[in-house]
């Protein structure tokens, strides 16, 4: 076609004459893409939203919204039940407690001593610091408290 036998412009919304769709035959001849419920679903989860968090507003996901109002309403029915009350010691339970503290007891009395009786005490010494009374009182010296108990 020359530019002389059109009778009007191409453009947008005027598409050349020769060219149009026959008739019964769409644009798309595939129609439409079908949207399952999965994709609405995910489509509709990843939206975002504005939340307000720790005194912030921010935009975060539907899914991330959802997720964070479970955790708050778990950890308020978690928190409704109220604290458990601590279980009673028996008295073997007390015997070693108080095996426990009267050695550690007896440990620190000792070690007041010995640094009392060095004059210059334990830091200006030449001899090499003891660590068997720290490692006492971390409970691997205990091994006698275990024996009476058994």
């Amino acid at each position: 076609m020359s530019e002389a036998k059109r009778d009007y412009k191409i453009g947008y919304g005027k598409p050349p004459r020769g060219r149009p769709f026959q008739k019964g035959q769409s644009g798309n001849p595939r129609g439409p893409r079908r949207k399952d419920m999965s994709s609405l679903l995910i489509a509709a989860l990843n939206e975002p939203v504005y939340a307000t968090i720790d005194g912030k507003r921010r935009k975060i996901t539907k899914r991330q919204a959802i997720i964070t109002q479970m955790m708050k309403e778990v950890e308020q029915q978690a928190g409704s039940a109220g604290p458990r009350e601590p279980e009673k010691m028996t008295a073997t339970d007390r015997e070693v407690v108080d095996l426990f503290v009267a050695c550690l007891r007896r440990q620190i009395a000792a070690e007041a001593a010995e640094a009392a009786e060095t004059p210059a005490g334990p830091l200006l010494t030449n001899k090499p610091a003891d660590h068997a009374g720290a490692e006492r009182r971390r409970g691997r010296g205990m091994e006698g408290v275990r024996r009476t108990v058994a």
